[in-house]
Parts: C-alpha cells; structure tokens; sequence
C-alpha cells in the first residue's frame, strides 16, 4: 500500500483507534514517510540496503523494528542490547516471523560478540548519546565490519537536545541515559576518526521533538502516554501528512528541529 494511502486510513481511523495504537501508527508513518523501511526498494533507510547476501548487525536493537526488516529480507541477522527482555522479546519475534538466521545477544557492547571483519551491513540508532567512549564504541563496530561494510548511525539531533535541555528531568542526561549531545560536525568527525567515510547525512524527526516536548509537559510516562495533549498531536501530524502539502511542510520542519542526525558511513574496502 503506498505512503498516501496508509495516512488516508489512519486519518479515517483516528476518532476510533486507542491512544496508543494511534500513537505507533502516527509515529511509524512519520518513519516511512523521511525515508525509514522502504519495502520496495529493500533499503532500512534511504541509501542502506539490505538483501539475502547481507549479515545485519543491530547494535543497541531495542524493540527490533530494524532487525525485523532485514530478516524479512533475507540477511543473516545479529542484534544486541543491554536489556536482557528486548533480546529475549525479539528472539521470540524472529522465530515467530519465521526467521532461522539469527542470533540476539546481551551485551553493553564492550566489546561486541562478534568476530571481527563478520558482518557488511551495521546499524546502530540513538546509543551512541548514552556511551561513554563513543571512540572505542565505533571502534568495535568498525571491528566487527567486512571491507566495504555499510553502516547506519543515528544520533539525536543537537537542535532537539536544546530543546529537551529545557524540558526533560535532569536524570535524562544522566547515565544511562544522555550522558553527550554531538554537533553535527562532531558526530561527522567521530565517524571520520574511526575511519569511516561519510556517504550520506539526513536531519529528520520534527514530528518526535515535538512528542517529547508535549510528553514532559503532559507529565506522561512510557508506560502510560494516553494524555490528551499527545493524542491532539498524533492527529494533528496525521491530518499533515496526509494533507496536498504535508510532505513540503514536514521537511521544512525536519530541517528546522530534527529529532535525529543520521549518517550513512563505508568502511573501506
């Protein structure tokens, strides 16, 4: 089903749907729609393909949507996390989907289980903010990768950070949580130091800075985020995306207040 039509749906559905189901729709839309999952073209993200000749490494999985995806399309694939019951949730994910090739581990990643020079593809999203030697960190992943390996970093953006320096509690930048904010050019010249080369940099999100900011003045949990203020957004951002100009706004405000700075790195071949 494409892009336009799947926002069609869920804007028809938002009066009906629970808070929280909305929410996961309205945020995965947002996803797709900056370039996340593209099924027809096998990439996770716009630029990162990935395919049956590929082992996956998912650094810091979390719930799995990016192992799910590269599973689905054919890679051997290995995930790792510090929680133990987001590696045990996502074995049992894998195996229900299906998948046979795969391994999800426990670990801090100091250092990863991985042998070295292993894996052509790595992804690793919003952890390098809670490390505290993001050198040696990139050095094992860089470790870990085949000459010519593709990987996929993400870290949030500093535009947003300021924002939640405003907003959030001060344990939010306590470990384990963000213990440092990259610069956009910081986070290019820690990829650079570990002798990755920078193909492609993207700054999205808008839609997720805003969510936290409404979330901290909503004084929601992660457990329980049904607050009319966050549902009032989910609709809202829904109605844009599937507006005539949706898309035109959304990256101008992407650009403005991104959630996230990501970069799409090579190590050499």
């Amino acid at each position: 089903m494409r892009l336009r039509e799947r926002l069609q749906r869920l804007t028809r559905r938002s009066r009906r749907r629970e808070p929280d189901a909305l929410r996961n729709d309205c945020g995965l839309h947002d996803l797709c729609a900056s370039g996340w999952f593209r099924d027809a073209t096998r990439e996770l993200f716009t630029g990162f393909p990935v395919g049956p000749s590929d082992t996956f490494l998912d650094v810091g999985c979390g719930n799995g949507g990016a192992t799910m995806f590269a599973a689905r399309h054919g890679c051997e694939v290995i995930a790792t996390d510090v929680l133990p019951e987001k590696v045990r949730a996502l074995e049992r994910g894998l195996a229900g989907a299906g998948a046979t090739r795969f391994r999800c581990v426990v670990s801090n990643s100091d250092p990863l289980p991985v042998d070295d020079a292993s894996v052509t593809r790595v992804a690793c999203s919003e952890v390098m903010e809670h490390v505290p030697d993001p050198d040696r960190f990139l050095s094992e992943l860089v470790r870990v990768g085949k000459p010519d390996a593709l990987y996929l970093l993400t870290v949030p953006d500093p535009a947003s950070e300021a924002v939640q320096r405003e907003l959030a509690p001060e344990s939010y930048w306590r470990e384990p949580n963000h213990v440092r904010v990259f610069s956009r050019e910081g986070f290019t010249a820690t990829i650079n130091r570990a002798g990755l080369t920078v193909e492609a940099r993207h700054s999205v999100g808008f839609f997720s800075s805003m969510w936290w900011a409404l979330f901290w003045c909503a004084e929601a949990t992660l457990e329980d985020c049904d607050r009319p203020l966050l549902n009032a957004w989910d609709r809202t951002w829904a109605e844009l995306l599937n507006h005539p100009h949706g898309m035109r706004v959304k990256q101008a405000l992407d650009r403005a207040m991104p959630k996230s700075q990501i970069v799409v790195a090579r190590k050499a071949a």
